[in-house]
């Protein structure tokens, strides 16, 4: 069966939805998709009668460092309403491990997605290790880079049909990480992670070396923003807003004249694809 999202509006050759116009479906596959790529917990729990569960979530991310709090949401089945067992769990014994999900075990963890009964260990189904904690009863999962062990503050149901959230808000207590992929300064090593993220529908991104760029933050300079930038290269056909961007994040606009050749643009733009900003800037001078 073909969905078909229900224009309420078009501005300016934007699509405009309201969410009371889409079914559950189509609602959710729009929003996963946009809102994306979306870190992975493979969250670990247990019952009060002992049964293990495994299951991953990308309803999740890191909301406050001090104190370390997370929150992930295993949110209501759309098709039936249903509930997950990792919710039931965690009403039960307010705990959870949160494995941080790489590359090397993807496959892995779409098979611990799988809905098996309540007394299958998705450990066992999954061909994952458990590993006992320090401060929680449920397991640490020894094949993930990082594993953070957490006490539930709360629970937050978003709503009682298909589709609601239940978000698990979550302070670390303990965060084990593998030594395979610290740096040699003993830091996290955001290359050696090779991190994977959820998208809409069956895809994934993965986070490796050959995709990965750096954006420098503007914390402590200023940038000279947009509207500084001379009109030259402002309104130049050649750049786009990241390049642009880049220009207009240098602290100070440097003196001189500027070209508005589309050659030379073509040729400062080459040096920004290489994060050169200063000699851009040079580039783009008259002579």
């Amino acid at each position: 069966m073909t969905h078909v999202l229900k224009t309420t509006q078009s501005v300016h050759n934007m699509k405009t939805l309201a969410p009371e116009d889409l079914n559950n479906f189509d609602l959710q596959t729009l929003l996963q998709t946009a809102i994306a790529p979306r870190p992975i917990a493979l969250a670990s729990t247990v019952g009060k009668d002992g049964h293990i569960n495994l299951s991953p979530f990308s309803f999740f991310n890191m909301f406050s460092s001090n104190p370390p709090v997370v929150i992930f949401s295993p949110a209501r089945r759309v098709r039936d309403n249903t509930t997950k067992h990792t919710l039931e769990n965690v009403l039960e014994v307010p705990e959870a491990v949160i494995g941080i999900v790489n590359y090397s075990i993807v496959q892995q963890i779409s098979l611990a997605s799988t809905e098996y009964a309540k007394e299958q260990n998705e450990f066992v189904k999954a061909g994952l290790t458990m590993k006992d904690a320090e401060l929680v009863a449920p397991k640490l999962i020894e094949e993930c880079p990082v594993n953070l062990e957490c006490k539930v503050l709360e629970v937050k149901h978003l709503g009682k049909k298909g589709g609601a959230g239940n978000l698990i808000i979550c302070e670390v207590v303990k965060i084990h990480v593998r030594e395979e992929y610290l740096d040699e300064n003993g830091k996290l090593d955001q290359i050696k992670l090779d991190l994977v993220a959820r998208l809409g529908s069956n895809w994934y991104a993965r986070n490796n070396e050959n995709n990965l760029f750096e954006v420098p933050k503007p914390l402590i300079t200023k940038g000279i923003g947009f509207d500084r930038l001379p009109q030259e290269i402002r309104f130049s056909t050649i750049f786009t807003g990241n390049d642009l961007g880049m220009l207009a994040n240098t602290e100070n606009l440097p003196d001189g004249k500027y070209s508005s050749d589309e050659e030379i643009h073509r040729e400062a733009q080459k040096l920004l694809a290489d994060h050169k900003i200063n000699e851009a800037w040079q580039a783009l001078k008259q002579q």
